[in-house]
């Protein structure tokens, strides 16, 4: 299928895990796409595996910080002249106990997580068509509690509530919001916060599917709520989590 033929996207956070895969499953679909990141480095290892020529745009920008988004727009705009679709991808963790938590911590997870979201959406609005798509990357972690991840959960909280939110706010220019909650994906994310090698095994034994998710099944999700296949859905969470919310593994 190719269902962006001729479509420009922007994915925040797309040198690895996730956004790479959508990146990736989108340019395939043939989609323009542009991809930011905070390291120049990653950016060209990102360019160098998805090897896409003229159909990449690479940019590093900083999600939390608005000058670097103004500049980001500014490059989009000037390479394609308008948007279709955003994923706004760029996340970060902090896992501990709620009282270990510091005040560094809460600010830099709110930043990137909640406020970084908001404000590449709200700086991609003027390129946005009419019509087009908008995809927030939240986690299940708002949807059940784990111990280690308070302000996590919280922020990915706000950003499905932005969802819901920006999906009425936007509706007037035909523009769809959803959400996705991705559960264990194998990521680089994910890997920092489950350094044990049993990791893999307990938390596939909390899966009714038995296995923890890959990147590409999430970017599969990502396509089809960016797509004309998904045009009468907006203000929508998708869980892309094998079964961990809601049911219970069958031992």
């Amino acid at each position: 299928m190719k269902r962006f033929t001729r479509h420009t996207v922007l994915i925040t956070g797309g040198t690895s895990g996730m956004g790479l895969a959508t990146a990736r499953r989108l340019l395939d679909e043939g989609a323009h796409v542009a991809i930011t990141g905070r390291d120049e480095g990653r950016l060209a290892q990102a360019a160098v595996e998805l090897d896409a020529g003229e159909s990449l745009l690479t940019v590093r920008a900083d999600a939390a910080d608005l000058a670097d988004l103004d500049v980001l727009m500014r490059r989009v705009e000037t390479w394609r002249g308008s948007l279709d679709v955003v994923f706004a991808n760029a996340g970060t963790g902090v896992f501990k106990p709620s009282a270990d938590i510091t005040e560094a911590d809460f600010d830099h997870s709110t930043d990137v997580n909640f406020k970084g979201v908001f404000f590449t959406v709200q700086k991609a609005l003027p390129l946005l068509r009419d019509g087009g798509a908008i995809v927030l990357n939240a986690s299940w972690t708002l949807h059940r509690g784990l111990p280690v991840a308070s302000v996590y959960s919280a922020t990915k909280a706000a950003v499905h509530n932005l969802a819901r939110t920006l999906g009425s706010d936007l509706a007037p220019r035909g523009i769809r919001v959803n959400s996705v909650s991705p559960g264990y994906i194998d990521t680089d994310m994910y890997r920092g916060a489950h350094p044990d090698p049993e990791a893999d095994a307990r938390n596939a034994a909390q899966v009714p599917l038995g296995a923890v998710g890959r990147a590409d099944q999430v970017a599969a999700a990502v396509a089809f709520l960016a797509s004309g296949d998904a045009s009468y859905i907006t203000g929508q969470d998708l869980v892309i989590d094998g079964g961990l919310v809601g049911s219970v593994p069958h031992h």
